[in-house]
């Protein structure tokens, strides 16, 4: 039975997007199911997918009886399900780093997060930060660049190859690009590495043939404009 990852709209789902890309980019196959954020019973539907487990969110990664949602925790089942993938670095000390790197991505950057919604189609377009905002540009470019420093000699990415730290900070990628978020030139280099992923340009494209617009996620709003 092949795995299945419940997700939602390509457009605006960035915890989707981070399962996904790391599967995709990791040559692990598996089935999709997209359920639109703005569905009047969502949750109810989600968790009927899931077979009840989880709190109706997505992702939700299906594995015959097993359930496990969180992007975090998808990444670390997969990365032992499947260790020729090699989702984690091999080296203890960088493992630490990415698994330190991308917790604090799931758990932080709330300021970035409610200024600049990932909204993939929309027309590239700079937007004024406020100071929060930009602390937590500051954090992020620091990180890319530390990493890049101190494990990327391998390769394009934070640790050299792609790994489950880039999945997690592919979504503020997009964030930067859309909303033409000024950042390093360390970090811009890094920036078209994950952009120009197969797997990242197959999301993108699905994402702008989305037909649903969600209100709030529309900075523009009420124009929701598209590329």
């Amino acid at each position: 039975m092949p795995l299945r990852l419940l997700i939602g709209n390509k457009n605006y789902s960035s915890w989707s997007l981070r399962p996904w890309l790391a599967m995709k980019a990791a040559g692990i196959t598996f089935e999709e199911t997209l359920v639109s954020l703005d569905t009047p019973d969502f949750r109810a539907k989600v968790s009927a997918l899931s077979g009840g487990e989880g709190r109706g969110s997505v992702p939700v990664l299906i594995d015959g009886e097993v359930r496990v949602w969180e992007s975090l925790a998808i990444l670390e089942y997969l990365a032992e399900k499947f260790p020729e993938a090699a989702l984690w670095p091999a080296a203890p000390a960088a493992r630490a780093h990415a698994r330190a790197i991308s917790s604090e991505m799931h758990a932080g950057f709330q300021p970035l997060r409610r200024h600049l919604p990932m909204n993939i189609r929309r027309p590239v377009k700079q937007r004024p930060l406020d100071d929060a905002v930009k602390a937590d540009v500051a954090r992020i470019d620091a990180i890319w660049c530390e990493c890049r420093a101190r494990f990327g000699a391998g390769g394009a990415f934070l640790f050299g190859g792609f790994s489950g730290a880039d999945a997690m900070y592919a979504p503020v990628v997009w964030r930067f690009h859309t909303y033409v978020v000024a950042v390093s030139a360390v970090a811009r280099d890094y920036m078209r590495a994950v952009i120009a992923l197969p797997a990242s340009a197959e999301w993108r494209e699905a994402a702008r043939r989305e037909p649903w617009v969600l209100e709030h996620d529309e900075v523009d709003w009420p124009d929701a404009p598209r590329e």
